[in-house]
């Protein structure tokens, strides 16, 4: 880039679809060490991060979807009813 180029801002709908982005790459990061973590402490130290970074995400989604950068479709109720019956099959089968 020249130096007679000028980089323009960041819109704050771009700013917010980067941060969501980094606040679901954290959450995977933290989701993926928390089973192997075997101190108690540093287990501890992960478990909350990774609820801090749900709390940040669930903010910047809700500021991003009352402006409308984040449009999501509802679930029906027989969805939604689905969904928890198969995650639910799937955690006994887990827990035989």
């Amino acid at each position: 880039m020249s130096m007679n180029q000028q980089v323009s801002p960041l819109s704050d709908q771009e700013r917010m679809e980067d941060l969501i982005a980094e606040e679901k790459y954290m959450m995977n990061t933290y989701a993926s060490f928390l089973p192997e973590a075997t101190c108690p402490q540093l287990r501890q130290v992960l478990q909350t991060n990774f609820s801090d970074c749900a709390a940040n995400q669930q903010c910047v989604y809700d500021e991003m979807s009352r402006k409308g950068w984040y449009p999501v479709k509802n679930a029906s109720v027989p969805d939604v009813d689905a969904a928890c019956q198969k995650f639910s099959q799937m955690k006994s089968q887990i827990n035989l």
